[in-house]
């Protein structure tokens, strides 16, 4: 008997879209939902910001996965990575018009936060 394949997350992420209703929303949340997206986003936010700037702002992100974030977001033309004629080479990110269109998300994600989260945490520490 041939051994038997092992499983990984792609045989479970596989959703064929006839399966479920197509929703705006749930579509929003599979391009921008990941923890570390919504993060760099949040600061790019703020102004463009180097490689290391954001290493340091992030939450303890680790280099490699804020290296696959910033590619991803690129490559989904949410921000943008401008390389400045300096030298050394200077890259450094922002967000894109389309990336922009994340500011009243962001906001009303924080105010959510606010409101239901940071008593939690709060209450939680106390």
């Amino acid at each position: 008997m041939p051994p038997r394949r092992r499983r990984t997350i792609a045989d479970y992420s596989r959703a064929n879209t006839l399966d479920y209703e197509v929703c705006g929303a749930v579509e929003s949340a599979r391009k921008i939902g990941n923890q570390w997206r919504l993060i760099v986003v949040r600061y790019l936010l703020e102004r463009p910001m180097r490689f290391n700037e954001l290493l340091r702002v992030a939450c303890g992100i680790d280099p490699k996965t804020l290296s696959r974030v910033l590619k991803y977001l690129a490559s989904e033309e949410i921000i943008r990575r401008d390389v400045l004629g300096t030298q050394p080479f200077t890259v450094r990110y922002a967000l894109t018009e389309k990336g922009e269109q994340l500011r009243p998300v962001m906001q009303s994600l924080k105010a959510w936060g606010e409101a239901w989260v940071l008593p939690e945490v709060s209450a939680a520490r106390g």
